[in-house]
C-alpha cells in the first residue's frame, strides 16, 4: 500500500508520496510514486501512483516511451492539447496494462493487478488541473466540493485534509498540512513509509517551485511530528471534563 495526495489551491497545485512498497511484512521496499515531465515554458504534468508496483510501472514506463517514440507510437502526454485529453490517455493504457495481464492467464488474481493513479498539472493559457484515475481508466476532477485527491491508504490522514485545508492558503501551510496529513497515517500503518517525495507546482511557472525528499532525518519533519503530538494532547486536555453525574 501507500499513501499519495493531491491538492488545489489557488496559488497552484501540492503534491505528496510516500515510497513504501510492500508484500509483506518481511519483503518492505522503497519505490518511487511520483513522476513528473515538463516543456518549459509550456506545460508541466506530474503523476502519482499507488497499487499494484508491476502495472504502475509499466503503465509509466510506456508514458515515457511514448515521450521520445516516434509518432506511429504515440499520443505523447507532451503534445495533448489538454490537461483532460493526458488524463485519458493515462486511464486508457492504465486500463488496457490491467486488462492485458488478466488476459494474459491471470483472471483469478483480480484486484492484485489494479493501479490508480492522480494527474495533476498545468498547460500554457489554461487552469492547473488535477484528475483521479480509477483502475476501470475512467476519472473524475477536483473541484470546489472536492479540492484534493487522496489515492492508497486513505482514511487515516483524511480528517486532516478535511479539517485543515483552505484553497486560499499558502504554499508554506500547505506542505505543513501534507505533512501532518502523511505523519497521522505513518502513525497508524505500517504500508506508509518514509521518505516522502513532494512538489510544489505555482500556477504558471510550467517548472516545479519546490521539489524534495523527505526522509526520516528531516528535522522540520521531526519538528511537525513531535509538536502535532504535543498539541493533539494539549487540546484534549484542555476540553471540557465529563462528568458522571448530572
Amino acid at each position: 500500500m501507500t499513501y499519495c495526495v493531491g491538492m488545489v489551491l489557488d496559488k497552484g497545485l501540492v503534491l505528496m508520496s510516500d515510497t513504501r512498497t510492500n508484500s509483506g511484512v518481511d519483503n518492505i521496499s522503497t519505490f518511487r510514486k511520483m513522476f513528473s515531465w515538463s516543456v518549459p515554458g509550456e506545460r508541466i504534468i506530474s503523476i502519482m501512483t499507488a497499487g499494484n508496483l508491476a502495472t504502475t510501472q509499466a503503465v509509466i514506463s510506456q508514458l515515457e516511451e511514448r515521450t521520445k517514440a516516434p509518432v506511429e507510437r504515440r499520443p505523447s502526454i507532451l503534445e495533448a492539447p489538454t490537461m483532460f485529453q493526458i488524463a485519458t490517455i493515462v486511464g486508457h493504457l492504465l486500463r488496457d496494462v490491467i486488462e492485458g495481464r488478466q488476459d494474459a492467464g491471470m483472471q483469478g488474481e483480480g484486484p492484485r493487478f489494479t493501479a490508480s493513479m492522480i494527474v495533476a498539472g498545468q498547460i500554457k493559457d489554461m487552469e492547473p488541473r488535477l484528475f483521479l484515475i480509477y483502475p476501470e481508466g475512467n476519472f473524475i476532477e477536483a473541484s470546489f466540493d472536492t479540492p484534493f485527491f487522496q489515492i492508497g491508504e486513505t482514511k487515516y490522514g483524511r480528517p486532516i485534509l478535511v479539517r485543515g485545508y483552505d484553497k486560499g492558503m499558502s504554499f508554506e501551510d500547505a506542505v505543513k498540512l501534507l505533512m501532518v496529513s502523511f505523519d497521522s497515517t505513518l502513525a497508524a500503518n505500517l504500508s506508509v513509509g518514509l521518505p516522502f517525495d513532494l512538489m510544489v507546482i505555482e500556477r504558471d511557472k510550467f517548472e516545479p517551485l519546490h521539489q524534495k525528499r523527505i526522509t526520516a532525518e528531516d528535522p522540520f519533519f521531526k519538528l511537525i511530528s513531535s509538536s502535532w503530538g504535543e498539541a493533539l494532547r494539549s487540546a484534549f486536555y484542555s476540553l471540557p471534563d465529563y462528568a458522571f453525574d448530572d
